[in-house]
């Protein structure tokens, strides 16, 4: 199994900063991608950014700009920087990690338990 743990996140003013952090942990034989997804109440789960496979860094365009995915210094870890928060982005934020499971030599999609972001006055 791939386990996910993140953290982070919590109450900020519009025009703040808050960063998230994710770390994957198990039997992991190699990562393909690490992103950030969100759901806001009423909304379906949307794609907020990714490092891909090969390497590039794509964001949503709402958040083209203000976010940054950043790989972390320990291994099987991502970060979501963001900044000049909106009350838009208000939502629950999900670490995800696809890649192969090295018990089974398998793919996995694995994903974190939530983090809550509120942006708010």
């Amino acid at each position: 199994q791939v386990q996910v743990v993140q953290s982070g996140g919590g109450l900020v003013q519009p025009g703040g900063s808050l960063s998230v952090y994710c770390a994957a942990s198990g039997s992991i034989l190699s990562i393909d991608t690490m992103g950030w997804y969100r759901q806001a109440p009423g909304k379906q789960r949307e794609l907020v950014a990714v490092i891909t496979s090969g390497g590039s860094h794509d964001y949503a365009d709402s958040v083209k700009g203000r976010f940054t995915i950043d790989r972390g210094s320990a291994a099987n870890t991502v970060a979501l920087l963001m900044k000049s928060l909106k009350p838009e982005d208000t939502a629950l934020y999900y670490c995800n990690v696809r890649g192969i499971y090295g018990g089974r030599y398998s793919n996995f999609d694995a994903w974190g338990q939530g983090t809550q972001v509120t942006v708010s006055s």
